[in-house]
C-alpha cells in the first residue's frame, strides 16, 4: 500500500510570511499523511488552509479525514477554522483523544470558534465532525495501526506513529527530548558527547522509515530556551541513530529562523550524522514537499 507524507506547515510558534521563510515556508504545523484511500491530518496549524485548498483542485470528495493533534497550542490549532472542506456536508472529520471519553481537543477546536474569537460558529460547520479515540495506546483504522506516546512539553504533547504494511511513520513535534536524555547533564556541560535518549521512545520510533520531529533550536540557541518546550536539532540525530531511522525530516523551525539559519542547522545535523556514522537522511521539512514511503 502506498503511503505518501506532505507538509503543508513546518513553522513553529506563530506563522512567518516573508522573503526570509518562503523556501521553507512560514506556516504552522500540519502533515498529510496518506496510506493508501486513508487521509490522517497531524495538526491544524495554518498549513491546514494549503492542504484543504489542494484536496479541493484533486478532486478528493468525499473527504474522510482522520485527525491527530499533537497538542492544543494556538500553532496546531489555527488553521482549523479555515479548512474549507470542513464547511462541506459530505466531509468526515474524526477527531482523536487518547481514550474513549476524552474530547478534550474536540471542544478545544469548538471553543476558539465562539463568536467573541471568530465569525463563524463550530456549530455552523457543514461537515460532519465527530469524537473518537485511540484506546488509550494504539488503534487499528481499517489496514493502518495508530498509536501515541506521551512527550515533554508545556501542558503536554503527543507523538503518534503511523504503521501499515510495513511501513511506519512517526510524527513528534513540541518534544523537549533534551530535558528527557538519560545523560542530561553531562550534555549540557559537553553538547559534542553522545546524547542518549529515553529507552521507551526509542522503541516508539524504531525502524521507522520516515520520522518528523521538532527541531526548532541550534545548540547555540537552546541553552537559553531550557523548558520552553522544544528540542536542539542535533539531538534528534541521536534519537535517530539509536532507533535506526530510515529518514529524518527536522520541522517546527523556530520564528526567528531565516532560510539560511534553517541551512545552517541542518548543515549542523548532518555533520553530526557524519560524527555517528549514522547513514539515514537528514533534511529540512519544506512547505509543498511530498515524500512517498
Amino acid at each position: 500500500m502506498d503511503v505518501f507524507v506532505t507538509f503543508w506547515g513546518v513553522r513553529g510558534s506563530i506563522p512567518t510570511p516573508g522573503f526570509k521563510t518562503q523556501r521553507y515556508g512560514g506556516n504552522t504545523a500540519c502533515i498529510e499523511v496518506r496510506v493508501g484511500e486513508k487521509l490522517f491530518i497531524l495538526d491544524a496549524g495554518t498549513g491546514l488552509r494549503a492542504l484543504g485548498a489542494d484536496l479541493l483542485k484533486r478532486g478528493v470528495s468525499p473527504v474522510h479525514a482522520h485527525m491527530l493533534f499533537s497538542h492544543s497550542h494556538w500553532d496546531h490549532i489555527q488553521g482549523f477554522p479555515f479548512f474549507s472542506l470542513a464547511y462541506n456536508p459530505t466531509t468526515i472529520m474524526r477527531v482523536y483523544g487518547k481514550r474513549e471519553g476524552e474530547h478534550e481537543i474536540y471542544e478545544l477546536l469548538n471553543g476558539q470558534m465562539q463568536d467573541r474569537y471568530f465569525p463563524v460558529q463550530f456549530s455552523d460547520l457543514g461537515a460532519k465532525i465527530l469524537p473518537d479515540h485511540l484506546n488509550g495506546g494504539s488503534k487499528m483504522i481499517g489496514e493502518v495501526k495508530v498509536g501515541y506516546f506521551e512527550t515533554k512539553h508545556p501542558g503536554g504533547s503527543l507523538a503518534f506513529s503511523i504503521e501499515c504494511a510495513g511501513k511506519k511513520v512517526v510524527y513528534s513535534t513540541d518534544n523537549e527530548l533534551d530535558l528527557l536524555l538519560v545523560n542530561r547533564e553531562e550534555t549540557m556541560a559537553d553538547p559534542s558527547i553522545y546524547r542518549h535518549s529515553p529507552p521507551a521512545f526509542v522503541e516508539f520510533c524504531r525502524d521507522a522509515n520516515l520520522l518528523i520531529a521538532d527541531g526548532q533550536y541550534t545548540d547555540e540557541e537552546y541553552p537559553k530556551k531550557i523548558h520552553w518546550g522544544h528540542p536542539r536539532a542535533t539531538t534528534i540525530v541521536e534519537l535517530a541513530y539509536a532507533a535506526n531511522i530510515e529518514t529524518v525530516a527536522i520541522t517546527h523551525h523556530d520564528p526567528m529562523q531565516s532560510d539560511e539559519l534553517v541551512d545552517k542547522k541542518i548543515e549542523a545535523c548532518r555533520t553530526r550524522a557524519v560524527k555517528l556514522s549514522y547513514s539515514g537522511v537528514v533534511f529540512g521539512a519544506r512547505e509543498g514537499v511530498t515524500i512517498k514511503i
